[in-house]
């Protein structure tokens, strides 16, 4: 290329053009890394380094909603930190990744996001934004929120249901944290389980000898999903904020967002590579190690038919986004809990794989189209995250995160081959139709049939706005709908009773202070042999005594053998 990398001129030639909503065949001009050009017989300076793209598909970079990168978690350090997990994301066609900053208890997180930056932004391949995770709750960390939303581009917090005791919210602290998210103008992601649950299974099958990997699965049955996006879903009703579920895994949790969409509610999900095209069947492998490899929560679900599932939510749009929710982990690390499941590190990896597995799984598996398929790795995250139009769509303005890729091309996933970290791949062996060829990340050609041209830290981070129009646009005109207000009347003007001293509460008595009838030997029924009125309540033969059991020598009937 004559031109700097700062500068550089660009000519995507003879390709069709996919967004979400259109596909056409059209050439696309690059310079000062935006898309400046889409059309035919473009009128460009000389000196752009031309692509051909003839029979190829030119795509928006994917946008990767989850990625753990340089994290550490249940005593363990992920295998990739921000340089080489964000190199594995441009081989795989994905152009930004949001990484995730998980503050221990009680710790700032203001203090953990700068930390998480200063790291990122020396590394940083491509483009990257951060989520913060809401681990505790109090006045400090409202006010931290705040603070990062309008001073550190940060639009996203993520709440816990699960993990007991270090990361979950009680239900109402979790209602707090919704209505702060919605006065602050934040996206609300979700992670749903029943914690409390997950501890007792989790307890009870260690109890019962249960300690390989299959306990994770064990431990937490789809139901515990359901219940909890179920009072998920009624909890941001009730604060009236948008509500965006992550690693939805099941197919009883699909139905719940499916029903909430329905009933019009604010709902948005979430699934990842490994959820919707995976199943738990893994988790009862003879091989200690793999079955190991698996272990992530929510688990990888035991009913094949799952994936399938999950994949059809996606293609109607009851799922928003697939994420790779990338936490990779050596068979070492894992081995932390080879006597006990409760210590293996929850994570897989996938960052690299993601969009490769997703187009032959949903697209050559007739799931979807390529432009859902833009919509599902790219164009909606970009819109729930307030970075839409400028990522997510190839139109001129936009930032030039372009993907030239090959729906006939294939390759076959292998560990040997991989640029992400761990030791094993989950997708070893798979074949996959529809390959990036060249990825172009701000205008930069970064890779190119197997070649990097990336530097480190050329990556920049990416404020976001909050108050995203494709969240809080229905939210705002559903409120207005649903507003409640006084019904407008004359005062009371009448009589009013004394105050009756009393050492009850004004608003009646608790469930302790109910009076009870007192028990009978019939379980609290009142004995119809000893009345012919009623079943409860005060009876005229209430002062006689009762007359004590006498043993019955002879039944009705006359006396027989056996057991008379």
């Amino acid at each position: 290329m004559s031109s700097s990398p700062a500068t550089a001129r660009i000519l995507i030639k003879g390709g069709k053009v996919v967004n979400d909503d259109c596909t056409q065949e059209a050439d696309v001009y690059i310079e000062n890394g935006i898309v400046q050009q889409v059309g035919k017989e473009l009128m460009i300076p000389g000196g752009a380094k031309v692509i051909d793209a003839a029979g190829k598909l030119v795509l928006p970079g994917g946008i990767d909603t989850s990625v753990h990168l340089e994290e550490s978690f249940m005593n363990a350090v992920t295998a990739d930190d921000f340089y080489s997990g964000t190199k594995a994301a441009l081989a795989g066609g994905t152009t930004m990744v949001i990484g995730h900053v998980l503050p221990d208890k009680d710790e700032s997180l203001l203090e953990a996001f700068e930390s998480c930056c200063r790291s990122a932004d020396s590394k940083s391949c491509c483009d990257y934004a951060l989520h913060v995770g809401v681990t505790w709750w109090g006045p400090k960390v409202r006010a931290e929120m705040e603070t990062l939303v309008r001073e550190k581009g940060v639009n996203s917090f993520q709440m816990f249901m699960a993990y007991k005791d270090t990361y979950m919210l009680r239900d109402s602290e979790l209602f707090q944290a919704l209505q702060h998210c919605k006065d602050i103008g934040a996206i609300a992601r979700v992670h749903a389980e029943n914690g409390e649950l997950v501890a007792e299974g989790a307890r009870e099958a260690l109890d019962l000898g249960i300690s390989g990997p299959e306990g994770i699965e064990i431990s937490r049955p789809e139901e515990l999903e359901a219940e909890a996006t179920h009072r998920a879903i009624t909890i941001a009703n009730r604060a009236h904020c948008p509500i965006y579920f992550v690693n939805v895994s099941s197919t009883s949790a699909g139905d719940e967002m499916a029903t909430a969409k329905m009933q019009g509610k604010v709902v948005h999900g979430e699934t990842t590579t490994a959820h919707a095209v995976l199943n738990g069947a893994q988790y009862y492998h003879q091989d200690w190690a793999c079955a190991a490899a698996h272990v992530t929560v929510p688990p990888l679900r035991l009913d094949p038919t799952t994936p399938n599932y999950l994949m059809s939510l996606l293609g109607n749009d009851t799922l928003n986004v697939v994420a790779s929710d990338h936490r990779p982990f050596t068979i070492k690390q894992k081995a932390m809990g080879k006597d006990d499941f409760t210590k293996i590190p929850h994570g897989l990896p996938g960052i690299q794989d993601r969009m490769s597995v997703i187009w032959e799984k949903g697209v050559i598996g007739g799931k979807m189209d390529e432009n859902r398929f833009v919509a599902v790795t790219s164009a909606n995250a970009a819109k729930i995250y307030n970075l839409y139009p400028r990522k997510g769509r190839i139109i001129p303005g936009a930032d030039a995160d372009v993907v030239v890729w090959d729906p006939e091309g294939s390759k076959t996933i292998s560990v040997d081959n991989q640029f992400q970290g761990g030791d094993l791949n989950l997708y070893e062996g798979l074949r996959c139709h529809g390959v990036p060829l060249v990825t172009i990340s701000r205008g930069r050609l970064v890779y190119e049939n197997g070649m990097f041209t990336c530097a480190e830290g050329s990556g920049k981070f990416c404020p976001l706005r909050t108050f995203p129009d494709y969240l809080y646009k229905k939210m705002v005109q559903r409120e207005k709908c649903l507003a409640v207000k006084a019904v407008e009347r004359e005062p009371y003007t009448g009589d009013v009773v004394a105050v009756v001293n009393s050492s009850k509460r004004d608003f009646g008595a608790s469930d302790l202070d109910t009076p009870t009838r007192p028990c009978t030997r019939h379980g609290g029924v009142r004995d119809l042999h000893e009345s012919s009125f009623s079943l409860s309540g005060a009876q005229i033969d209430d002062n006689i005594p009762k007359r004590s059991s006498a043993r019955i020598l002879a039944p009705p009937g006359g006396r027989s053998s056996g057991i008379w």
